[in-house]
C-alpha cells in the first residue's frame, strides 16, 4: 500500500506541465528572476517522468532542460550589460 501511495504521489499532472512552460515563457520574455522556477519546475516534472523514460530519453530531457538553462543565463546576462 505504500508503493501504491508513492506512486500516485508521483504521477505528472498537467499542472507540472504548465508551470514549466509558463517559466519557460517568462525567462525567455526576459524576466531574469524566473530562472530559478525553471529550473525547479523542469526538474520536478523530469523526476517524475523518469520512472517512466528509457536511460536515452532521460539523458535527452536532461539535455533539453539544461540547454534550455544555459540558454536563459546567456539571455539574462545579454539583457544586463543592454542595461548598463
Amino acid at each position: 500500500m505504500s508503493s501504491q501511495l508513492s506512486q500516485e504521489v508521483e504521477k505528472i499532472v498537467p499542472e507540472d506541465i504548465i508551470n514549466t512552460l509558463q517559466s519557460a515563457y517568462k525567462v525567455f520574455k526576459g524576466e531574469q528572476d524566473q530562472l530559478d522556477d525553471l529550473l525547479k519546475n523542469g526538474s520536478a516534472l523530469l523526476r517524475k517522468a523518469s520512472r517512466r523514460f528509457t536511460t536515452t530519453q532521460l539523458i535527452v530531457g536532461i539535455a533539453v532542460v539544461a540547454g534550455i538553462a544555459v540558454f536563459a543565463a546567456a539571455k539574462a546576462a545579454e539583457a544586463a550589460t543592454d542595461e548598463q
